[in-house]
């Protein structure tokens, strides 16, 4: 699946050593998407992947990632794996729209150095 958002928050980095002796580590990142009702996504990065894909906080990205529940003490638990993740670019000046042209307001009543008695009704 994919998705895409701004990083808005990166998590501190877990490390650990799992029961057979190998070390581990995962860090966890919150993206928002940019639609009109935002959404926040908590997703992680295991192992290699942490160093692989680093993300700072304002990155604009496209997260490919897995959805994965398991069940603890009767309990369901749900996370989001993230196994590939690509920087979106800056849009270039060429695929900004130019900014409309500025109009001047033109006053209602003539300048003084008209002759304003022409204009007048009676």
């Amino acid at each position: 699946m994919e998705i895409k958002g701004k990083i808005i928050h990166v998590l501190p980095l877990q490390e650990g050593v799992s029961r057979a002796g190998n070390k581990w580590k995962k860090r966890e990142y919150v993206l928002e998407t940019q639609e009109q009702y935002p959404r926040k996504v908590c997703f992680d990065f295991f192992g290699d992947k942490v160093d692989q894909y680093p993300v700072e906080i304002g990155d604009d990205v496209t997260l490919s990632f897995d959805i994965e529940s398991r069940e603890y003490n009767g309990r369901w638990y749900t996370g989001i794996h993230g196994w590939k993740l690509e920087k979106n670019s800056a849009p270039a000046a060429a695929d900004i729209p130019p900014l409309p042209p500025v109009v001047e307001e033109l006053s209602p009543f003539p300048s003084s150095g008209e002759n304003s008695s022409d204009d007048l009704p009676f």
